[in-house]
């Protein structure tokens, strides 16, 4: 049997077997052809408006672009907070392999400490992958020059310009306009409704948002809202090109005019100096805050970018507390003071003002003896508001009662917080009988009731009672007004409009006792007051009234009441409140200065200065102003003038009663 052979032998069964696999193959190459150009066609012709997006999208970038902060005008147009241009580095993260190595490379350019690594590294963890980190910025214009022609060859580095918030008088508005710093969790956490437009500016890294004061009450309207700029980029994503008319422009945040006065505020802080307080100004018809200080400032400008732990650190350990806002959260017993609303409540409630007591130094009363810093002798109501004497006035707060001197105490704006459109206000304290059944009711159940005791110190500004700056300014500004309970303003304007003004109610006094009141502090400057000699104006017929008071911060041992020789923190705090001009007033103030000792003789003197500003600024007091030029007297040296009369508000509380100090 022969073996099979692999050969073909024959010719037709060769070529049929080709013509058969020329086939197959013919068809199976057709088939091919015939897939792709369906499939071709399904990506031309179906999804061709798909891809030419995604491709667009792969071509064009959007980058949020932040919108300028509004501005933050006085009342006269002066630019408290604004914007600077600064430059900057920043790395984008979505576009860097490895971060560690780009830095490097930046280092190189713009050498880094390790300190400035690790906070890099930090952001860079924190931040989400899209949202850029900066590398440094407020760059000096050679250091962003030098990396500038180097960023384009490192991955994922831009070097750009940016702005930043800036505050041009420094420690002046530091409290009231407070300032913007990097966004933190908490800020995040308060922002949970925001949409997502705002969400992610507020992760963008050249995002301020407000922490105190102006900028935080009113961050969203500074804020404005973010644009868009629409780049080209190439396969590793830099920018090669912009596209103008595919940007949108941001909206810039809204311009801010406030009540106050940047010369006044200013001269507060000048005459200040290194003095630890707060001065509060306010127009006793319209109620617009001319001035609100607190003594010492820090510059605002230190947190913007971050401030550093060690200055924080130094502002936070110094005992004059810059970082305390001394109008507005700091509170103090008003000392003497508050003798005018004890005068005015004894008056409201049937005292006559001709009843005498005399002064000799002491007042025994249970078992305890109140003193008083002179012998005044015997005194009526209106020469115990003039020379300010705690023996009459033991008297009188007894012959009224708690009740009805706190009634009229919080009718002139004592113990109340004012919508004025900032936070940070503490009511304080204006004590009566259910005040202390409710203040001791779990601290210390045995002493809700008010003691015999205590009437006395409140009778002076002492004991519980407790006020702040702006709470002082109010209760004169009403007391000069006469009609109406003045409202403080802040606000003047938003965005070009008006700010909401309230109607002002009427005061809930007689006239007549409000005006036997002022006529009192009217006298406290004129011969024989305890503001008779450094509450001088020296402005030809203008006068200004006012009340000396010397708050008790410390318990002393029996002669340690002159406290200039004690340490800082254990004198008396020094007050003094006012209105000018005496005889048609339009200004109201209170000083208060932290352990400054007599008022008379160190709250006065700048009070004095502070209101000659106001009142040689006013051009229809100007005119009342004969043979005296303004230029001389705007910048009158500040001097340290003695009181001779030793004005104290303060003396020694019962045993039973702690001083209230700061």
């Amino acid at each position: 049997m022969a073996e099979p052979s692999l050969v073909f032998t024959d010719v037709n069964e060769r070529q049929g077997m080709f013509t058969r696999r020329i086939f197959l193959m013919g068809g199976l190459v057709a088939f091919g052809m015939f897939a792709l150009t369906g499939r071709l066609a399904h990506l031309q012709i179906v999804q061709g408006g798909k891809y030419k997006k995604l491709s667009a999208a792969n071509q064009y970038n959007f980058r949020l672009v932040t919108p300028p902060r509004g501005d933050i005008y006085d009342r006269n147009g002066k630019l408290i907070a604004g914007n600077r241009s600064s430059f900057r580095v920043m790395i984008e993260t979505n576009e860097v392999k490895n971060i560690d190595d780009t830095l490097d490379q930046v280092s190189y350019v713009l050498p880094q400490t390790l300190s400035s690594r690790r906070r890099i590294l930090r952001d860079i963890n924190q931040n989400q992958r899209s949202v850029p980190t900066i590398i440094a910025a407020d760059l000096s214009w050679e250091d962003f020059s030098r990396v500038s022609l180097y960023a384009n060859d490192i991955p994922g580095v831009v070097a750009d310009r940016d702005e930043l918030r800036a505050y041009y008088y420094g420690g002046a508005f530091s409290h009231v306009v407070g300032y913007v710093s990097k966004i933190n969790q908490k800020d995040l956490d308060n922002e949970k409704d925001a949409s997502e437009t705002d969400i992610n500016l507020l992760h963008h890294p050249s995002f301020r948002i407000g922490k105190s004061g102006i900028e935080r009450a009113f961050d969203k309207e500074l804020r404005g809202v973010a644009g868009g700029k629409k780049v080209e980029v190439d396969a590793r994503g830099k920018v090669v090109a912009e596209d103008g008319e595919g940007s949108i422009e941001p909206i810039p945040g809204k311009d801010l005019v406030l009540t106050l006065d940047a010369d006044i505020q200013q001269r507060a802080i000048d005459v200040f100096g290194e003095d630890s307080g707060s001065c509060v100004m306010m127009d006793i018809h319209t109620g617009e805050v001319l001035c609100m200080t607190s003594s010492p400032g820090f510059d605002p400008n230190l947190f913007v970018s971050g401030i550093s732990s060690d200055a924080y650190k130094l502002l936070s350990d110094y005992d004059h507390i810059p970082l305390l806002d001394k109008a507005l959260t700091a509170t103090y017993p008003p000392g003497s003071t508050f003798k005018t609303l004890v005068a005015l409540a004894a008056l409201e409630h049937g005292f006559d003002p001709k009843t005498t007591h005399t002064c000799n130094g002491v007042f025994p009363f249970g078992n305890h003896v109140f003193h008083c810093d002179r012998h005044h002798g015997t005194l009526d109501l209106h020469g115990a508001i003039v020379t300010s004497c705690d023996v009459y006035f033991y008297q009188c707060a007894l012959a009224v009662g708690p009740d009805k001197i706190a009634d009229v105490a919080r009718k002139f704006g004592l113990g109340q917080i004012f919508d004025i459109g900032i936070s940070g206000q503490k009511a304080g304290v204006v004590p009566d009988r259910a005040w202390k059944a409710e203040y001791f009711k779990k601290r210390d159940p045995r002493n809700t009731r008010w003691l015999a005791g205590e009437t006395p110190s409140m009778g002076i500004g002492q004991g519980f009672t407790n006020v702040n700056a702006l709470q002082n300014c109010v209760a004169v500004a009403r007391l000069a007004n006469g009609v109406k309970a003045v409202q403080p303003r802040l606000i003047k304007s938003i965005g070009g409009k008006p700010y909401k003004v309230a109607e002002f109610e009427n005061l809930a006094a007689d006239p007549a006792h409000i005006a036997f009141v002022r006529a009192a502090m009217a006298d406290v400057t004129a011969a024989g007051g305890t503001a008779a000699v450094s509450g001088k104006l020296d402005l030809g017929p203008i006068m200004m009234a006012g009340k000396t008071g010397t708050a008790q911060a410390h318990t002393y041992g029996s002669g340690s009441r002159a406290t200039l020789h004690l340490e800082w923190e254990k004198r008396d705090h020094a007050w003094f409140v006012a209105f000018a001009p005496a005889d048609a007033p339009k200004y109201a103030m209170s000083v208060i200065v932290q352990h400054g000792g007599w008022g008379g003789s160190s709250a006065v003197p700048k009070a004095r200065e502070i209101m000659r500003m106001a009142l040689l600024k006013d051009p229809e007091i100007q005119k009342r102003i004969v043979g005296i030029n303004p230029a001389d007297l705007v910048d009158k040296p500040l001097t340290d003038i003695p009181d001779p009369e030793n004005d104290t508000g303060a003396a020694p509380p019962p045993p039973d009663i702690v001083p209230t100090s700061t």
